[in-house]
C-alpha cells in the first residue's frame, strides 16, 4: 500500500488528539481502537477479511507500512483465523506510542515536554497543521451532516471513533447529543468496521462475544443470554524514554 494515504490508526489518533493541550481523548479505550484500525486498515488492503466473528489472513503480502505488517505477521502466525475481540483484547505494548512517534517524524506532530507535579517527566504532542485534523473530522461531520452514506474508510473511521467513546470529545454536550447519535449509526455502513467497533465495545465492557446459536429449552435459552466474561487482556503500556518512564499525555 503506498503511503501518500495516511492509515486509519493515524487518522483515529489525530481525531483522538486535543489542538490545544496536546492530550489525548479516552486514552485506554483508544489503545484498544488503534489495534482495531489495523485490522480494518488491513481490510482495507486486501490482506485479511470478516469469517464470522473471526479475523483470516487472505493475502500475507507485506503492505509496506512496519506497523502493520507487524501485526499482519502476527495474524499468519496464528495459522487459524482469531476471533477480533481476543485480537484487540491481547497486549499491544507501546502501540499508542509507536503512532505518536510515527507522526512526529512525519512532521504532523511535535512532542512538548514537560513535568507532572514538578517531578515526573511527561511528554504532549501537539498537531503542527492543524488543517490535517479539521479535514479528517470535515469527513465525519459531512457524513453526518448529509446522511449520505459514506466511503468504506469514513464509515469505518466513524465506528471507531463511536467505540473509543471520541463522540463526546468530537460532538460535546447536549447540543452535540444528535451529532453523536448519528455517529453511533454509521457503523452500519462497513461491515468490517463494524464488527472491529463491536469487538472494541466489547473488550471495554470486559466481555468476549460468543457466536449466537439457537437454543432448546430453559437452559439453552438462558445460555444463550448470557454473554461469558473475559478480561481484557492488557492495556498498551507506554515504553520507557532513558532511565526513568516519561509519561504520555492523557
Amino acid at each position: 500500500m503506498g503511503r501518500s494515504r495516511r492509515t486509519l490508526p493515524e487518522e483515529l489518533l489525530l481525531l483522538a488528539l486535543d489542538p490545544t493541550t496536546g492530550t489525548t481523548a479516552q486514552p485506554q479505550s483508544l489503545d484498544l481502537g488503534l489495534a482495531g484500525a489495523q485490522l480494518v486498515e488491513l481490510a482495507l488492503a486486501g490482506r485479511i477479511a470478516p469469517d464470522g466473528d473471526r479475523i483470516a489472513v487472505v493475502v500475507p503480502r507485506p503492505t509496506g507500512d512496519p506497523t502493520l505488517d507487524c501485526a499482519l505477521e502476527l495474524l499468519r502466525r496464528r495459522g487459524a483465523p482469531v476471533r477480533a475481540v481476543h485480537w484487540i483484547g491481547g497486549p499491544r505494548l507501546g502501540l499508542r506510542q509507536t503512532y505518536l512517534s510515527h507522526l512526529e517524524r512525519c512532521g504532523m506532530v511535535h512532542a512538548v515536554e514537560g513535568q507532572m507535579c514538578g517531578v515526573l517527566p511527561t511528554t504532549r504532542y501537539q498537531a503542527t497543521d492543524n488543517a490535517i485534523s479539521r479535514e479528517i473530522r470535515a469527513r465525519l461531520d459531512s457524513a453526518i451532516r448529509t446522511g449520505v452514506p459514506p466511503d468504506p474508510r469514513t464509515a469505518a473511521l466513524a465506528a471507531l471513533a463511536h467505540a473509543v467513546g471520541l463522540g463526546k470529545h468530537l460532538y460535546p454536550g447536549n447540543e452535540g447529543r444528535s451529532s453523536r447519535s448519528r455517529l453511533r449509526d454509521l457503523i452500519r455502513h462497513d461491515p468490517m468496521g463494524g464488527l472491529v467497533a463491536h469487538a472494541v465495545m466489547d473488550v471495554q465492557n470486559g466481555v468476549a462475544a460468543q457466536p449466537r446459536r439457537a437454543a432448546a429449552g430453559p437452559a439453552g435459552r438462558q445460555a444463550a443470554g448470557v454473554r461469558a466474561a473475559e478480561p481484557a487482556r492488557g492495556v498498551p503500556a507506554q515504553p520507557h524514554r532513558g532511565s526513568m518512564a516519561r509519561a504520555v499525555a492523557h
